[in-house]
């Protein structure tokens, strides 16, 4: 298992930042992470680091205790967050050779692949550089040493959609070498494209797991039907909610069999059908009683 979160636990004083998280990431497998700020995600990944100690439970990465072996564990992984905190009088060459050094392990040829695929001057000091160029010193620096596993807080923070899909086929790729992949993200369309599972944070517990497809079949299909003549009354129908009607349009959201549903369309001219899967933006904002979010004071 690349990653094994057992009853981990996080409080700061009264607060409780996370509360008896159970979470595993299987060897080979990209898994997206999802909560609203404050929901406790970089608190998790603070704790897989073992930068900041567990007030219960226990965190590991590939059977290594976390808290107990930090350095062993990290020898196994690359981290990028969020927001870069590089050296600012180094150039962009020298401070992957730096991270380089300190990874113990750099794949040159793969180096200079990934700078220009991420169209990157490595000339410049870092001082000098956007946001998104520091950003992209950070993927460059974890990728290169093609680590068993990345641990990714809002990686694509600040590179254009080029370097996004840059990063995506990055991930891809990185897959197919058998590499773990921990995905924190708020752009879901991101972690929609990139993740084989998504876990859903709210207030420091996972309140579900799973593929898109078994999260989806916990939510309801949009239908709209267009009738040639008479429209039926479907609000009696099982599974079916949220009804509107604009003339010959109806348009709900079903749940359960469709059987009831074909059953009360007998006998009625229907001219067209169409039914569409939640996206993973809705299926995320169904969980937020329509995208409230939990009020955190802390840092996520």
């Amino acid at each position: 298992m690349a990653v094994r979160c057992e009853g981990l636990s996080k409080s700061y004083g009264s607060t409780t930042a996370l509360d008896g998280l159970d979470l595993e990431l299987p060897q080979g497998e990209v898994l997206g992470y999802l909560g609203p700020n404050g929901a406790g995600k970089t608190t998790t990944i603070r704790l897989m680091l073992g930068l900041i100690r567990p007030s219960a439970g226990r965190a590991e990465i590939f059977g290594i205790d976390c808290t107990r072996l930090p350095v062993k564990a990290h020898r196994r992984l690359a981290y990028v967050p969020g927001e870069s905190n590089l050296w600012p009088t180094l150039t962009g060459a020298e401070t992957l050779h730096l991270l380089g050094k300190l990874s113990g392990r750099i794949d040159e040829a793969y180096r200079d692949e990934l700078i220009a695929r991420f169209d990157f001057d490595p000339i410049k000091k870092v001082r000098a550089y956007s946001k998104g160029n520091r950003q992209k010193v950070l993927l460059i620096g974890a990728l290169m040493s093609r680590p068993e596993l990345l641990v990714l807080d809002e990686p694509t923070s600040g590179l254009d959609p080029l370097m996004e899909q840059a990063f995506r086929d990055c991930i891809h790729e990185a897959k197919q070498r058998g590499q773990s992949v921990f995905l924190s993200s708020h752009l879901l369309s991101e972690v929609e494209a990139l993740c084989d599972r998504v876990a859903i944070l709210r207030a420091g517990h996972v309140i579900e797991t799973g593929t898109l497809a078994e999260i989806r079949q916990l939510s309801a299909v949009s239908v709209e039907v267009t009738f040639d003549g008479a429209v039926p009354d479907l609000s009696g129908v099982p599974g079916v909610s949220a009804l509107s009607k604009h003339g010959q349009v109806v348009r709900f959201q079903m749940t359960g069999p469709v059987k009831p549903l074909l059953s009360s369309l007998t006998g009625y001219a229907v001219s067209k059908l169409l039914s569409r899967e939640p996206s993973l933006e809705e299926l995320f904002l169904s969980f937020y009683d329509g995208g409230a979010r939990d009020d955190g004071s802390l840092v996520d």
